[in-house]
């Protein structure tokens, strides 16, 4: 029996947290094929990073644009990425980037790499039900953060990390708005869906990829687990 895909959300922040991260991509995908010889398959959701947030910079500077507008540059630059990334694991990955969060690609290759969907949508939201789609209860979340944290550490120097917690005590904090580039750990919608459809979700800082070995095999590893 086949072992079910793991589903990654790979954020934006860090392929591309100013120009694209060589170090980090190197680390990645030796470790991503590393996992692969021994016997993991991956689906690998790309975010937009620095990429997503130029082009919105500076069409609001040439002219005014709706929000739906500023999806869609959002979502093409997370397809962007995705195509990048999917490139940089050569016949390792499957040869299209999905879109389509409900359309399972049925392939033999061990990597499928997705990107954004449609205006509204996060890429969370995408990685949530891409895991629903593929059977996965489990998701890892690589971003620039250490954990969850009980408020925005960057406004509020007691805040205090959480290590685990659920998702009725983490929608508290995130809340039940979502608007196009929120910053927040997790989606406040897809956390609802991801809630509903009785997923783990584990925030993780992709920087420090040991983090990410240890999640995989199974380690005690830093970060957060919602569920």
């Amino acid at each position: 029996m086949k072992q079910k895909r793991i589903v990654l959300s790979l954020g934006g922040s860090l392929i591309v947290p100013g120009g694209v991260d060589v170090v980090f991509l190197k680390k990645f995908r030796k470790l991503i094929v590393d996992e692969i010889k021994k016997g993991k398959r991956f689906v690998i959701v790309c975010g937009g990073g620095k990429l997503n947030s130029e082009y919105n910079e500076a069409s609001r500077k040439i002219v005014k644009l709706n929000n739906n507008e500023l999806d869609w540059l959002g979502i093409h630059a997370t397809r962007f990425n995705a195509n990048f990334v999917r490139i940089l694991f050569k016949d390792l990955a499957y040869k299209e980037i999905t879109i389509n969060p409900y359309q399972k690609v049925r392939t033999f290759k061990p990597i499928i790499v997705a990107a954004g969907y449609e205006p509204g949508w996060s890429t969370d939201y995408d990685t949530t039900y891409l895991a629903k789609a593929y059977g996965s209860k489990k998701l890892i979340n690589l971003s620039n953060i250490d954990y969850v944290y009980d408020k925005d550490p960057k406004k509020f120097k007691n805040a205090q990390p959480i290590k685990k917690i659920g998702w009725a005590d983490f929608r508290k904090i995130v809340g039940n708005k979502w608007s196009p580039r929120m910053n927040k750990p997790f989606d406040p919608i897809a956390a609802k869906a991801a809630q509903k459809l009785g997923l783990e979700v584990i925030i993780l800082n992709g920087n420090d990829i040991g983090r990410l070995k240890k999640c995989l095999d199974g380690k005690k590893f830093k970060g957060t687990i919602i569920s």
